[in-house]
């Protein structure tokens, strides 16, 4: 295992991982699968499917692969509802085999354990081509940065990257206007972050912005809305 990574156990029961270096995790230390299914199946996922129970597929953007949990659920979260998702997300710093085939996250409830060996495969994909994993899973991953990335249309976007105060670049303005240009009318941006100037900055390039009830452990976290265009 790499030596600047480090395998922990949440509060749930769930892996997540230390950053040395960044002296930070990459889940909350309240629960990784509670606060992604919190953040992004709950606020992200279930909330477009009821604003748009006819409309497929749906195209996910998300910003920080890491472990792969948003992803595997994501893919739980289709084949379920039987909603075709094509899901596009970035990391420029893989996890070897070494880290992510300890993952915990099938063994944690029985409804995940017929989904368990899918995070093995979405982990061993091929970076930077676009295939199926399964009926309703579609998935490019690529080795880049928000930065250099060519962002597809989005209907939902996980923007899951390391808090501002470890990676603030992520969390400028130039690059929220990035992906806000890239998500479709309707599109749904959601996070864990709750930071008073991530909501203003989000307000200032056009996004209707709330300030929702937190996963555990947060008192708050924030989604945005990219405003419907006018019908005509």
């Amino acid at each position: 295992m790499s030596e600047k990574l480090k395998l922990i156990i949440t509060e749930d029961g769930s892996h997540s991982l230390y950053n040395e270096e960044l002296k930070e995790t990459y889940h909350s230390f309240h629960g990784a699968l509670k606060e992604s299914i919190h953040v992004f199946m709950l606020y992200g996922l279930d909330s477009w499917l009821m604003e748009n129970p006819n409309r497929r597929p749906l195209r996910i953007f998300e910003v920080g692969f890491g472990t792969g949990l948003n992803a595997w659920l994501t893919l739980i979260w289709a084949e379920q509802n039987q909603v075709p998702v094509l899901y596009h997300t970035i990391e420029p710093f893989p996890l070897s085999e070494e880290i992510y085939s300890q993952l915990n996250y099938g063994d944690l409830d029985d409804g995940f354990f017929h989904y368990k060996p899918y995070l093995k495969r979405l982990h061993k994909k091929a970076w930077d081509e676009g295939s199926a994993v399964s009926e309703y899973f579609n998935m490019k991953k690529e080795i880049t940065t928000l930065e250099e990335v060519i962002l597809y249309p989005s209907d939902v976007v996980f923007f899951d990257a390391f808090a501002p105060t470890k990676n603030p670049e992520l969390w400028e303005k130039p690059l929220l206007q990035k992906v806000y240009d890239s998500m479709n009318p309707g599109g749904i941006f959601t996070t864990y972050c709750a930071m008073g100037k991530l909501k203003r900055d989000l307000k200032e390039i056009g996004m209707e912005v709330e300030t929702l009830p937190g996963p555990p452990g947060k008192k708050e976290m924030t989604r945005g809305w990219k405003k419907p265009k006018p019908q005509e």
